[in-house]
């Protein structure tokens, strides 16, 4: 039986989890599909009613993270931690296995491009994607976690989530437009570009780490500013945090070690193709 994988979410066209997942099959020879799913909010459950025993994975972004908790059979610890779930494995048997992902793509992609202790946090937002990065850096070392955010109420499950991680970490919220300087060992962006103002990004530019969660548009104003900086200023990008990510969903759905540096050179590729460089 040929095997079916796909990503779900809405809106889901600009997603490039369908290139780098066909990359990685090419690779492995594996004849396997992959492909974008629009599903709105509210539309999930329909959807996996009406799956085939042919398919094996799916991806999930928003607004189905969170939508999906109560439609899957088993969480990992780390989904269970999040509040959320990127990844849903389909057993043979019609069983539902829900993980993220995310948590380790984040820790993996932050590694990557940095040894550096880190001991504090700022991330800019307050959603799932800022839990799932915040629970990573936990995981990493970082013990105090500010969130910026425009509405703190609405982070509250983000600040439950964090402040429950095991090893004890300090959660605190702060207007995201407030005027004072941004002080952390890494800030993470989880906002729209537009909404990343001159001012906001002047706040953060004393942080070394910028970890932006956005792989497309490329750069954001933080990424740019974080690019062109003097010294040694590292940026994590939403495409490493992508390959990594979907590199262990591969291995998730497979059970292949997954390719990364062809799913990122695909990546890198459907980018440049997207903006003609």
């Amino acid at each position: 039986m040929r095997r079916r994988c796909g990503v779900l979410g809405d809106p889901i066209a600009h997603s490039l989890s369908p290139v780098l997942h066909r990359a990685a099959y090419a690779e492995l020879g594996l004849d396997w599909g992959y492909d974008a799913h629009r599903v709105a909010s509210g539309g999930l459950p329909a959807f996996l009613a009406g799956l085939d025993g042919s398919w094996r994975g799916l991806s999930l972004t928003m607004p189905l993270k969170r939508e999906v908790l109560p439609l899957v059979d088993r969480l990992t610890d780390r989904a269970r931690l999040a509040g959320a779930v990127n990844t849903v494995v389909l057993d043979d048997d019609g069983g539902r296995l829900g993980d993220n992902t995310d948590l380790p793509g984040a820790a993996a992609a932050v590694r990557e491009r940095t040894s550096a202790p880190l001991a504090s946090a700022a991330i800019l937002g307050g959603g799932a994607t800022a839990t799932s990065v915040g629970l990573a850096l936990a995981d990493l070392g970082v013990r105090r976690i500010e969130l910026l955010v425009r509405d703190a109420s609405r982070a509250a499950e983000t600040v439950q989530a964090l402040g429950a991680h095991p090893d004890g970490v300090e959660v605190r919220t702060s207007p995201l437009d407030a005027g004072d300087e941004v002080v952390a060992d890494v800030v993470v962006a989880t906002i729209p570009a537009a909404a990343q103002t001159a001012a906001l990004v002047a706040r953060c530019a004393g942080v070394p780490v910028v970890f932006e969660a956005l792989y497309d548009p490329w750069p954001t104003p933080l990424a740019a500013s974080a690019l062109s900086a003097p010294g040694d200023r590292v940026l994590v990008g939403g495409l490493d945090l992508l390959v990594h990510q979907a590199a262990l969903q591969l291995e998730l759905f497979t059970g292949l070690p997954a390719p990364v540096e062809v799913m990122r050179r695909a990546g890198e590729q459907a980018l440049a193709g997207r903006h003609g460089s």
